[in-house]
């Protein structure tokens, strides 16, 4: 396991770290203006790019997430999510970023290591870890965990995802939020379509979510498009990819 805030932590300096966040205020703070988060001058053309099909300003609204959080994101990728979980939770929070090395090195290929020279990511830590275990034991009472778009990715992996969702269950706090956001396949085809399509059927993903002990909350239909057949690769989508964004909360 690596986990790197612009350098790498030894394992005492990273348990120190958890401590003293758990022993941190809980966060009152009321909701920021999101869009401003999103309109922010030094942000990317490239995730200004991303932001037309994602409508970020919704997405974090959805989440709830507020100065000062405690959040996790799983699946970073380049930290498109990151960065902006990062602005949401501003100076006084913590987000945690999780990355498999096979992710790192067939997909991400430097991307988060790049965005993480940008001083809006101060208070972001990069974990380097499998999904079968994706957060260190010393991180726990977390407000926010989000898996934006990777969750299929795992069925292809072969990643444990019960072990997954459990480790989610046990770092989040009582009344903690787990977001699940992804490609929705077909009814019936189950996880069959998950490497090929990129596509899970949204049915799947709450049914082993809630059988980790969470329970199902909401869903955002922000990103959805019934005109979507769910028959073609989300990278070569003839019209907008149908999307589904569920909320779950630990009791």
């Amino acid at each position: 396991m690596t986990i790197c805030r612009g350098r790498l932590l030894l394992p005492s300096a990273l348990c120190a770290l958890g401590l003293l966040a758990a022993c941190a205020v809980p966060v009152r703070e009321s909701l920021p203006d999101y869009r401003v988060i999103v309109e922010a001058v030094d942000r990317t053309d490239a995730d200004r790019l991303i932001d037309m099909r994602r409508k970020p300003a919704e997405l974090l609204r959805f989440y709830g997430v507020r100065p000062g959080m405690r959040v996790v994101d799983l699946g970073a990728g380049g930290g498109y999510n990151t960065e902006l979980l990062a602005r949401a939770v501003g100076r006084r929070g913590t987000v945690y970023a999780q990355n498999s090395r096979y992710a790192l090195d067939n997909f991400v290929k430097g991307r988060f290591d790049e965005r993480m020279r940008k001083p809006v990511m101060d208070n972001v830590f990069h974990f380097v870890r499998d999904f079968d275990d994706p957060i260190p034991q010393e991180v726990r009472d977390l407000d926010l965990a989000t898996f934006n778009f990777v969750y299929h990715d795992t069925a292809w992996f072969g990643t444990d995802r019960a072990r997954m969702n459990r480790a989610v269950f046990h770092a989040l706090k009582p009344g903690g939020i787990y977001i699940v956001a992804d490609h929705s396949a077909r009814p019936g085809s189950g996880t069959a379509d998950a490497k090929t399509l990129h596509r899970i059927e949204e049915s799947v993903v709450r049914r082993e979510v809630e059988a980790a002990g969470f329970r199902f909350a909401a869903e955002g239909g922000f990103l959805r498009n019934p005109e979507d057949p769910r028959t073609a690769s989300v990278f070569k989508p003839k019209v907008p990819n149908d999307e589904f964004v569920l909320k779950f909360v630990k009791p």
